[in-house]
């Protein structure tokens, strides 16, 4: 949260709020404004510690892309993520929302958070506003608990033509190679199709698919 400047808008929508920041330099800075709401020192790849089902939403600005630097020996990023998704998909209740909003070093840690968000069993998407621009663009994870509803456009996504960009989803099924059991499952053509799929969901030209796509080929002299 902060020193709280975002609670203060929520809190003018006549809501309740609870932040947990990590830093406590931040947290005095909270204080000294006289925020309406409670603040906790927390670190959140500890968890979210709080009853089940106490929150109707959850909001996050710039701070879930921190969960994937490994700042000690002890901390492992896929775990830390886990650890928050698990405990914040508990302390939601069911039909709420959580829209953390995120700088991504690369499409690599794009997808370790988005992949332990539906380990934990959200549903929902990433929504990108103004994807072409290197300024003004800005990552949001919506995730839903429970039911999950349309996914909200992104500002700035329409193009030249008047179509609009598609947005990166996931849901909570399993991939198609991780089905395979007994067999190795890298390189192989449901892999390399997975693979080629999550490269265009993020915008990368991939060629197209053919009949020879994943074909194994007989070892050189």
């Amino acid at each position: 949260c902060g020193s709280g400047l975002s609670g203060d808008y929520i809190s003018d929508e006549g809501h309740y709020w609870i932040g947990m920041d990590i830093s406590p330099a931040m947290l005095d800075v909270a204080v000294e404004r006289e925020v309406e709401g409670d603040l906790l020192l927390a670190d959140m790849g500890h968890g979210v510690p709080f009853r089940p089902g106490m929150f109707d939403g959850c909001i996050s600005i710039s701070a879930v892309q921190w969960l994937c630097n490994a700042d000690k020996k002890s901390h492992s990023p896929p775990k830390r993520l886990y650890r928050f998704f698990s405990t914040l998909y508990t302390a939601l209740a069911r039909g709420s929302r959580a829209v953390l909003q995120l700088y991504p070093e690369n499409s690599e840690q794009l997808e370790l958070i988005t992949a332990q968000a539906m380990r934990a069993g959200f549903t929902g998407g990433m929504v990108v506003d103004y994807p072409n621009s290197t300024k003004a663009k800005k990552f949001f994870l919506c995730l839903f608990v429970g039911t999950s509803g349309p996914l909200p456009k992104g500002l700035g996504t329409e193009c030249a033509a008047g179509e609009e960009l598609h947005q990166a989803k996931f849901t909570n099924e399993r991939t198609r190679f991780r089905n395979i059991k007994g067999k190795s499952v890298k390189k192989s053509r449901d892999w390399i199709l997975e693979k080629k799929e999550r490269r265009r969901r993020q915008g990368k030209e991939v060629r197209a698919d053919t009949k020879y796509t994943g074909r194994k080929r007989r070892p050189r002299f």
